[in-house]
């Protein structure tokens, strides 16, 4: 039996953004989705706008990154992509709020960090909570950063 809770929950305005990369069908979720003046940006990474990942990590005899040296043009795609699903809501990098940033090397990622953020934000302090935390693994074998995000519209 659902409580009242979940059934006004259930009765949420939903708008979605799709990028129309494969996996979404694929793992089946929606790449962003805005609820009131509220939009969460799902995990983001450095495509192209068919799927095909930009800047590749080299991978080693095991599959795994052989080095981190395309961490810098990942990061910059990763965000430009996050970008493109922003203007879908009519927003951009300046509502984001907060920001958190999964690497595969945490010293890769702080080398390049405040370089590739000053200039998606326009501002060498972006106005935006940030987390980056690393991680052992990411979707695809060669991707090194994935980027999620938080971002508000004005209220109308």
């Amino acid at each position: 039996m659902q409580t009242a809770t979940a059934i006004k929950a259930a009765a949420i305005k939903k708008e979605a953004a799709y990028l129309g990369v494969p996996w979404e069908d694929a793992y089946g979720y929606a790449q962003a989705i805005k609820v009131g003046n509220t939009i969460r940006v799902s995990g983001q990474l450095s495509h192209d706008s068919e799927g095909k990942l930009i800047a590749p990590a080299a991978l080693n005899d095991e599959g795994r990154p052989a080095d981190f040296s395309t961490m810098e043009q990942q990061m910059r795609t990763t965000y430009a992509n996050a970008a493109k699903l922003l203007a879908q809501f009519g927003a951009s990098l300046d509502n984001v709020v907060e920001e958190t940033l999964f690497v595969l090397d945490v010293d890769a990622a702080f080398a390049v960090a405040a370089k590739v953020r000053g200039e998606a934000y326009n501002t060498a302090r972006p106005q935006c909570a940030s987390n980056l935390i690393g991680v052992t693994r990411l979707a695809f074998p060669e991707q090194i950063i994935e980027i999620t995000f938080t971002a508000v519209l004005p209220e109308t």
